[in-house]
């Protein structure tokens, strides 16, 4: 099978490395997080670059295990309690001979980076991770097995327990097992050009969605508190009014240029109804739609 050029997806990872699925996760729904634990024969595999960090925790078995990382080979023997670490966007060869059980965690990079800008307080450009092929750390150890268990479990707050365990296990791997590239920003608190100019553009191609917050922090490379203080700083406001201004200012410019029906100009500037767009109109311009329509209408004759 020809290795793919773009990041695949973890879900997708059975079709290069194909093993038994013990244990998963995609029932509980996490956020920017993902477990499965695998049982896998011995086996030669040449796996694209994965969209996720992955953490890799031995469990049962133990094996000589080689990988070809950035074209230099690594062995070493594998056994449970070991734990071998990948960071993203790289292309990998696994070779190992003897039947083991694994679980494999993966962290998505807005979550690592999110919680890099936290920890670190700076505007992220690339979290990288070391490339281990076989390290031990009760700590790593330990969280992966408490999120297994949560993953094969009902209780009361999994999902926010499992992505706290996420959280915790990121600001680990960046104590210990990870390179920080930062973004350059200007001294005063405010976010640098290249964000500011990135953010203003995300906003208008995306007017028309719902935005998150959580979105808007991930488009600079920051955790959400260290973004909001900073994204105030920059324009003088805060995120939410920032959006719903540049809402406010694209219905104003298509209820006074064009033919628009005022649901359909709701629409597309991302106001849930006519009436949202109403009380935003009343509340920053002093009009309604209908008022701007009609001065339109008077000025045309």
């Amino acid at each position: 099978m020809a290795l793919l050029a773009r990041p695949i997806a973890s879900e997708d990872l059975p079709r290069w490395v194909p093993g038994e699925v013990l244990r998963a996760s995609g029932r509980c729904a996490w956020k920017n997080l993902a477990l499965r634990t695998y049982r896998y024969d011995g086996l030669d595999v040449q796996v694209p670059p994965l969209a996720d960090f992955m953490l890799v925790a031995y469990q049962r078995g133990a094996t000589r295990m080689e990988r070809r990382f950035e074209g230099r080979w690594t062995r070493t023997e594998c056994r449970p309690g070991d734990i071998s670490l990948l960071t993203r966007s790289q292309q990998s060869h696994w070779h190992w001979t003897e039947p083991i059980d694994v679980t494999h965690v993966y962290l998505s990079a807005d979550l690592l980076s999110s919680v890099a800008a936290d920890v670190l307080g700076k505007p992220i450009a690339e979290v990288r991770l070391h490339d281990l092929l076989r390290t031990q750390d009760p700590a790593l150890s330990g969280i992966a097995e408490a999120m297994a268990r949560e993953a094969g479990g009902s209780a009361v707050g999994g999902k926010l327990y499992a992505e706290a365990l996420g959280t915790q296990l990121a600001v680990h791997l960046l104590r210990h097992y990870a390179a920080v590239d930062f973004i350059d920003h200007a001294e005063d608190g405010q976010l640098p050009p290249v964000v500011r100019r990135r953010l203003e553009e995300f906003v208008e191609a995306r007017l028309e969605q719902p935005l998150s917050l959580e979105e808007l922090a991930a488009v600079a490379g920051m955790g959400v508190w260290s973004f909001c203080k900073r994204f105030r700083a920059s324009f003088n406001t805060s995120p939410h009014c920032y959006v719903v201004d540049r809402r406010v200012e694209r219905a104003q410019r298509l209820l006074t240029h064009s033919t628009l029906a005022v649901k359909a100009v709701a629409a597309e500037c991302g106001f849930s109804d006519q009436a949202h767009l109403t009380r935003a109109l009343r509340a920053r311009l002093g009009c309604t739609p209908a008022a701007l329509r009609q001065g339109r209408d008077a000025q045309a004759h």
